[in-house]
């Protein structure tokens, strides 16, 4: 049986921290930004956890 691969978008935007929990970027803070307010995109350039409902599917697609 050939080796399981790593979704390679999955791997550019999710990192698993030392705990098992998966660290994510928020979306909305790439472009388009001028009319968004400074708390807004302060905001948004900080990381966030993943929600727990999809941590199993985010899991899975980081396989090894």
């Amino acid at each position: 049986m050939p080796k399981m691969k790593t979704n390679s978008g999955s791997k550019k935007r999710f990192t698993l921290t030392g705990s098992g929990k998966i660290k994510r970027r928020h979306a909305y803070h790439s472009h388009i930004l001028t009319k968004k307010t400074k708390k807004q995109k302060r905001n948004l350039g900080h990381v966030a956890m993943a929600e727990a409902v999809d941590v199993k599917t985010i899991k899975q697609l980081l396989v090894k």
